[in-house]
């Protein structure tokens, strides 16, 4: 990924916040000379391994479960929010007319080798975990159990487990870093008028150091 210093984000707990509050990624793979991109709900463990452990499920059927090389490393791209910025926002619009338009947005790399695990209570762990995180936020959260005993094997049956210990991870917040403080702060209001919250919020901590 191409990193100018002053985009790049380096801090472990920054990192996961979004892998957690964004957990669809795109893992990409390498099988028989072609790449291929499954998109995938991630589960972190930030207390497995130096970096933190990455885990995951997937159809049986998917051609991932067959043909991966566990020797081969893989990537995983977590997207955080992102959005369109006009020049007609900045400053410096006003007083030279040399701007052009550009795209805010935040995003993980996350790189290791993948493992795939058929075992029934792992699975079953994972899937539980993984919905735990989804629905604590609702009045009345379904759970794994809700499900009928025999449905749940079932559908366990048709799925095998990822596990990808991070190597390496790497952050780009590419947020007005760059652009005078006048420019920042006409971003930060035309990103609170247009109702990208998230974003705007994003462009005001980076201004304030």
């Amino acid at each position: 990924m191409y990193q100018p210093p002053h985009f790049r984000e380096e801090r472990p707990e920054v990192l996961h916040a979004l892998m957690r509050t964004h957990p669809l990624a795109t893992l990409v793979t390498l099988a028989d000379g072609r790449l291929d991109a499954n998109h995938i709900p991630m589960l972190l463990d930030a207390d497995r391994g130096p970096q933190g452990t990455l885990l995951a499920h997937i159809a049986r059927a998917n051609d991932l479960a067959r043909k991966h090389d566990p020797e081969t490393e893989v990537l995983v791209i977590f997207q955080g929010v992102e959005g369109y910025i006009t020049p007609s926002w900045y400053e410096t619009k006003r007083e030279t007319g040399k701007v052009v338009p550009t795209w805010n947005y935040v995003t993980v790399h996350a790189h290791g080798r993948l493992r795939i695990l058929d075992d029934p209570a792992w699975l079953r762990a994972q899937i539980t975990a993984l919905t735990n995180t989804q629905e604590a936020s609702r009045f009345l959260p379904w759970h794994v159990d809700d499900a009928p005993e025999a449905f749940l094997q079932a559908q366990i049956k048709g799925i095998v487990g990822l596990e990808i210990e991070i190597a390496s991870l790497e952050g780009k917040w590419k947020v007005s870093q760059n652009r005078p403080e006048a420019d920042r702060d006409g971003v930060h209001a035309g990103l609170s008028e247009r109702g990208d919250l998230a974003m705007a919020d994003l462009v005001k901590r980076a201004s304030e150091g």
